[in-house]
Parts: C-alpha cells; structure tokens; sequence
C-alpha cells in the first residue's frame, strides 16, 4: 500500500497548489452536491406500503411482527437502524468497498479487497439466479426499511451509503464470511512473506503488542442435553457465541414473528435480515468458530519477459486485469480517486507481494447463498427442515449446535472441507504452476464429522477438536480425517471444563446447567496451567524482588476467576492474551516478557500484586464501570486490555446469549442477556447499558415470544414511518 500513500501524498500537493478562487468553487460544489442527495435518495426509495408493528418489549428489545416475512424484515431494519444505525451504515460501505470515502486512506485496504475478492462480480451475476424470490423479497424490504429511517431522520445518513438495496445485503454477507476464516490475513502474508516465511508465526508476538493485546476472540461455546441427561427431562440448549462487545461484529438482540411461518428470536449483525444463532418454538442453534483449512495459497510463475503472463500445465496462461478504483478521502469535502490493478489467475485472487507473485484459493468463493441458508434455518419447523438447510453447504464454516422439542441434540463440525490430493504441504506454498493442486470438490456434509443423539444426552463444543464432542461412544473417529482438512486437535479449557462438569454429571438440573455454562475455573490440564508451570521452571534465575513475588502469587492461585480472588489479576494480565495460541507458538522469551509487563503494570497502579480479580476486570459502558468474573478462555469468557487507569476494560466474550429449554409438552421457554443492552448506539438511551448489571452477575431476562406476554411487558408500539 505504500504506492497509496505516495499518490495521496501527491495528491494534496496538487490540491493546495490550487489557487483560492478554485478551492471556493470546489467547495461550493459540494455544498450543492451534498445538499441534493436527500432529494436524489427520495426518488430512489419504493412507495411500497409494508404491513409491520415494532413492540418494544420493558427491556427494548424489538419484537417485529409483520403480515409476510418481508414485512417483519422491513420493521427489523427500521428497528436495528434505530439502535445501531451507524455499524449498518459502516458494515454498508465496507461491503461496497467505499469504507475510505468516507473515513480516510488507512481504509482502503478493505475496499480493495472488496474488489480483489470480486464480491459485486459475483453478486451481480447470482442475485437472480442463485437466490429465491423469498430470500431476494426479505433481502430488498430490510433495505427499504434502512431507507424508510433515512427518509424520517435524514440528518444521520453517510455519504455514499444510499439508497440502499437487496444486493446490498447479500454483498454483506459475501463480504464478512471469509473474514471468519482470515483471508485478511493471507492476504497480508502474500504481500510481506517469502514462500519458505508462510507457515510461520514469528510476527505474532509483534502483533499481539501493537494492539496492546486485543486481538479478535476465536472463542464461543454451546452446550445441549437432552432430556436422558436432565433431571427433570428437558431438552436444553445453551447460545453462547463470543464476539466484540462494539462495532459490526456485535450481537444485537431481536424477535421476528410473520404469519408465513417465521418465529425466530435470537442475535443477529448489522445489516442481517435474519436471526443468526438463537430458536423459534420448534428448535434451536448457537455457532462456534471452527478454523478448518479452506485457504490455499499458490506461487505463480511468471514469464521472464511478460508480467502478466503465468504458466500453467506447461502454457503460459493471461492473468485476468482490471484497474479498480478506490475512493479515498483527503480533507473537509476533498477526496481523490485513484486506480490499483488487480489481477486473477485459474486460482482465483493474485498479488504481486515483496518476494513473489501469489494467487489465492478459498471455499466456497462464487457461492452467494450465505443468507438463504440462515433463512432457511430461521423458518424450519423440524430437523429435517433444518438439517435440508445445512446440506446446502453455502455457510462454509461455523460448528454448530442444535437441539428441538423433539429431542434431538446435535453438534456439526460445519465445514466447506476442500478434497485434496495427498502429497502436498498444504499448510505451506503449493505451487502455481500445475493444476493438480487446484481443488473443486469438497467432503459431502453426510461425511463430516458430526455427533447425534448420542447415548450420553450431551455434546458441547468450544472451539476445540469434534472428536472429542461428547463422553462415552458416539465421536467421530479422527483416523476418517486427512490433516490436510485442517480440522482442530486441540481441547480449549472452555471444552476442558465442560467434560469435567457436564460431562461427569449424569443428572443436570436447570440450576446445574446455568453454573457449569457461567464456570469460573481453569483447568489443571489448560494452556493457562501450563504457561503457569513453565514460568516457574524459568523463574529460577529471577533476582528481581518483584518478580520473585509474582512467581509466589503463580503457586498460590487456585485457577478461580471470581470477582474477589486476589491472586487471579497476575496470572490472567501475562498470559490470557496466550489463551487462543499453541503454547508451542508461545517462547519462553515471550512468556517472561509478558509476566514482567504484569508484574510492573500492577505495581504501577496498585503497588500491589495481589488486587482483587473484580477491581482488575471491569465492563464499561458510558458512565456504567462495573466488576465482572471470568476471563480468556473461561466458560465464563471475558477478554480485556489494559487501560491507562489499572484496568482491563472488557471488550469482547460473552456476549449476547440465551438458554433455551423445551418441556415434555413441546413448549418452548428461554432467557436471555446482552453485555450492555438493546441501544447499542445512542448513550442518552435508557437501554444503552440496562442489562449491564445483570450480565456481570452472570443473570439472564426473560424472553417473550407469545404476542399476549410481550404486551404484558411492553415499553411502547409503532409502525416504521408512523410512530
């Protein structure tokens, strides 16, 4: 990117060279131009009169309750844009590639990649073709709602954002998939690795220290049982997936009723139509970040005398080239659009890096059916339905666990899983020059590894191997699996802890349940536990007081992360940002780096090292400043930076989640919590940060599905537009 900044830079010595009359009359032309878009937008929005009422339920949460299914998604936009229209709008421009339009230069490798990955490509040539009528209708009334709040409150909309459409939402979802399974940051090794550099991990510390440990959470739980396993035979299910508490990743909380058939309440993104972990009255799922290998990186062969030419089964094969323009803001109402080739191989994307020409490989790259697969799955009344809507395969990745009324409990190992040939280092550079490296199967889902209804009446996974799912018989059996496929080997503490406490107990209660899913401990055999052991077999040469005292606080702490533990703060400050990386991967260099920065961050601030967990771990949210357990990697996941004031300011983890539950009778019953609230916008709103205090007390609010209870509970009713 550094030719970027060079043209920028070139860029505003040409501007300000201008002289002052040419400057007035940019100015004024934008003033004209900015001043005609709400008028413009007008024009563009439907007349179309959707039939939809918003019920606010006494915590804020949106119940939409709309006569068609477009209909609810049209009061679901309205509603999500009240609360968080500005992560909309951002999510928006992200996937049309104009995010350095409106925020600056250090953007535009986004809106780059937007181009590279050929989102709009793809979009444009699928949306007919590849969608149904249905999923396009929900799809193009959400848009009509964003537009409908821009009409009513036009003083809040970005530039370049509207009128917004259908397309806008599937290029959404195309756009924010692939960052689950980090092309982002492939594409960032093509562009600064050698070919022999690629597997390595080494820049991770490096990293790690630049964002001063906050880095984006892999983790997220789910736990079912069915009714053999519970005491008072229920069929329960725990949602757990951990995301950023800010931004266009955070759950947002919301109730979809139409009379077509959709009931779904549950989290959902910015800009998603619907309902992405959560139930309806029939059944339920919550995800879990999987890491699968659907990224293959290959090293091209150029032609010595051509660059755009590349061989390929002894041919030499044309790159695909395109110049893409990226708008970067400058200055006030000044811009500059500048032109960036990119280029496509057989392989798909191609960069020219520092040390080679690279093309990339990823699943699932031309399939747009991302949002009809979770639609889908909103809408299926059984697990038949549900389980046609997974066999889909669009959703390329996403552990995923399940359980229904009629009680059946399932967890997935989600996974667009490539079909590779044997002989290659995947995880390495393959080479470009040859297509037996070039994959276009994948295992069929009736193949991956998958546990259901198995004779122990429980499954968990939190981000830890499938084959270890469930006690007694019923895994999948690891030998069935190349390592080609990438599938993980590892037990997170989270999978640790939940084998130890749901896993052991026969007979779970509903009280049993909720304490095992808000565990507090770290196990004896967790990474935390072994980067405790080796800091004390390398404390050995420590002449440092401090130090010494610290290692003493390391032998003493019972792995317990409640508020009041006093030896928590430490261990949790130098190695908890190590939850989510092999401790091979972690030196003992850096581990004693880490403890040392511990040991002098809270002496610096408490002149003390053993300060209560609860005065350390803090959720804060506008004025609210509150003391909360857990931490990385517990069940009870909280992850958190250190801030200038002696503290570690929660940031992402337990998030929005639910347990569910269904009686003998089929009825369905759950209970909710979101980290901070409804509002996730506006700090003048009473439900910016009302759930806090019920969610650092590990309590959860009920959910109301029945229009009769929700009015019950009611704050206020509206119809978008007409309030």
């Amino acid at each position: 990117m550094r030719a970027i900044h060079l043209l920028i830079h070139s860029c505003k010595q040409i501007i300000f060279r201008f002289c002052r009359v040419t400057i007035l009359l940019i100015i004024c032309s934008s003033c004209i131009h900015f001043s005609t878009i709400d008028k413009n937008h007008r024009h563009n929005i439907s007349t179309k009169i959707y039939d939809v009422t918003i019920y606010r339920d006494t915590w804020g949460v949106p119940h939409i309750f709309g006569k068609t299914d477009a209909d609810a998604a049209y009061g679901l936009a309205y509603a999500h844009a009240e609360d968080d229209l500005q992560n909309i709008q951002d999510a928006l421009l992200a996937a049309r590639g104009k995010l350095a339009s409106v925020y600056g230069k250090d953007l535009a490798p986004n809106d780059y990649m937007v181009h590279l990955l050929e989102i709009w490509r793809k979009v444009d040539s699928g949306y007919e073709t590849d969608l149904t009528p249905a999923t396009r209708k929900i799809c193009e009334a959400y848009a009509e709602g964003i537009n409908q709040y821009i009409l009513d409150y036009p003083g809040e909309a970005l530039p370049g954002v509207y009128p917004v459409n259908g397309k806008d939402l599937v290029a959404g979802f195309v756009h924010k998939t692939p960052l689950f399974f980090g092309v982002q940051n492939y594409l960032q090794k093509m562009m600064e690795r050698k070919p022999e550099e690629f597997k390595s991990n080494s820049s991770w510390w490096e990293n790690h220290k630049k964002t001063g440990g906050k880095t984006l959470t892999k983790g997220s739980n789910v736990f079912a049982v069915s009714s053999s396993r519970s005491e008072d035979d229920k069929i329960r299910l725990a949602i757990n997936s951990h995301q950023p508490w800010d931004g266009p990743f955070a759950w947002y909380e919301a109730h979809i009723h139409s009379e077509e058939g959709w009931n779904m309440v549950g989290g959902l993104f910015p800009g998603s139509p619907i309902v992405l972990v959560g139930h309806n009255e029939n059944l339920g799922w919550g995800h879990t970040v999987n890491t699968p290998d659907l990224v293959d990186i290959y090293e091209l062969e150029i032609h010595p005398d051509n660059p755009y030419l590349y061989k390929y089964d002894g041919e030499w094969k044309q790159l695909k080239v395109k110049k893409v323009p990226i708008k970067v803001k400058l200055f006030g109402p000044f811009s500059w659009t500048f032109k960036k080739e990119a280029l496509w191989s057989i392989h798909g994307p191609v960069l020219r890096g520092k040390y080679a020409t690279y093309a990339m490989r990823y699943a699932n790259y031309e399939d747009i059916r991302v949002v009809e697969q979770w639609y889908r799955m909103n809408k299926a009344a059984n697990f038949e339905e549900w389980q046609s809507a997974m066999q889909m395969m669009a959703i390329p990745m996403f552990g995923t666990g399940y359980a229904d009324k009629d009680g059946n409990i399932l967890y997935l190992y989600n996974a667009k899983l490539p079909l590779r040939p044997e002989g290659y280092d995947w995880r390495g550079i393959l080479p470009g020059n040859s297509s037996k490296v070039v994959w276009t199967e994948y295992l069929p889902y009736e193949d991956l590894p998958q546990v259901l209804n198995p004779p122990s009446g429980f499954i968990q996974n939190c981000n830890n191997t499938p084959f270890t799912t469930t006690t007694g018989i019923g895994n999948p059996n690891q030998e069935n699996y190349p390592d080609s496929f990438g599938i993980e080997s590892h037990m997170s503490n989270r999978a640790l802890r939940a084998m130890e406490l749901f896993g052991k107990d026969q007979s779970i209660s509903a009280e049993e349940f909720e304490l095992y899913k808000f565990d507090l401990r770290y196990s004896e055999d967790s990474y935390m536990s072994q980067f405790i052991d080796r800091l004390i077999s390398l404390s050995v040469g420590f002449d440092d007081d401090q130090l010494q005292e610290g290692v003493n606080i390391l032998k003493s702490w019972d792995k317990n992360t409640d508020l009041e533990n006093k030896n928590a703060s430490l261990p949790i400050i130098s190695f908890g940002w190590f939850m989510e990386t092999l401790p091979t991967d972690v030196s003992d260099e850096n581990l004693i780096e880490s403890f040392t920065y511990a040991v002098k961050y809270l002496y610096n601030h408490y002149g003390k090292l053993d300060v209560i967990w609860g005065k350390v771990n803090r959720l804060v949210r506008g004025s609210v400043n509150l003391a909360v357990g857990g931490g990385p990697d517990i069940s009870r996941a909280i992850y958190g930076i250190p801030t200038e004031e002696g503290y570690l300011k929660g940031y992402a983890g337990d998030a929005f989640h639910m347990l569910v539950e269904w009686g003998q009778d089929g009825e369905v019953n759950s209970r909710s919590i979101h980290q901070y609230g409804s509002n996730t916008q506006h700090e003048t709103s009473s439900h910016y940060a009302d759930q806090s205090k019920l969610f650092v007390e590990r309590k959860l609010k009920p959910v109301w599905l029945k229009l009769q209870t929700i009015k019950e509970n009611l704050e206020r009713t509206y119809s978008p537009g007409n309030k």
